[in-house]
């Protein structure tokens, strides 16, 4: 069972780094639609990994409405209709920057050091008083 909340984790995680990897290509006219180079590729559990990083609050969506669109298999645009449903698209917020980044593990193992030091400081100053005369314990 731990397993498999692991991976899903890891999954989620993926989800919201390739999100950070979305550029915009081009704007088609008329219509201002963006052409995104690579957006997350469709795939069972992308959307239930998008809204829990959106619940998270790493992700925003921005906009609604966005019509969205395949290539064919030889990369040409499709026959007839060019868009078939409409979707969001997202911003990393700055704490998606930070999941990204790991600081939160950075901030912890730094907080973990310097306490560390300060033991450290505290036991070398009663060992230094105490070989002085100055303190027993």
């Amino acid at each position: 069972m731990l397993w498999i909340g692991l991976k899903r984790e890891r999954f989620i995680r993926k989800v919201l780094k390739s999100v950070s990897k979305q550029t915009v290509a081009l704007i088609l006219q008329p219509g201002n639609v963006f052409v995104i180079e690579q957006s997350p590729s469709p795939q069972p559990g992308l959307e239930e990994a998008l809204r829990t990083c959106h619940m998270r609050g790493w992700l925003e969506p921005i906009c609604n409405a966005i019509p969205k669109g395949k290539f064919t298999k030889d990369g040409s645009l499709p026959d007839g209709d060019l868009f078939t449903e409409t979707g969001p698209y997202y911003r990393l917020t700055e704490a998606g920057w930070s999941v990204i980044r790991r600081t939160h593990l950075w901030v912890i193992i730094t907080c973990a050091i310097a306490f560390a030091t300060l033991i450290g400081t505290v036991c070398g100053l009663l060992i230094m008083l105490n070989r002085q005369g100055h303190y027993r314990f």
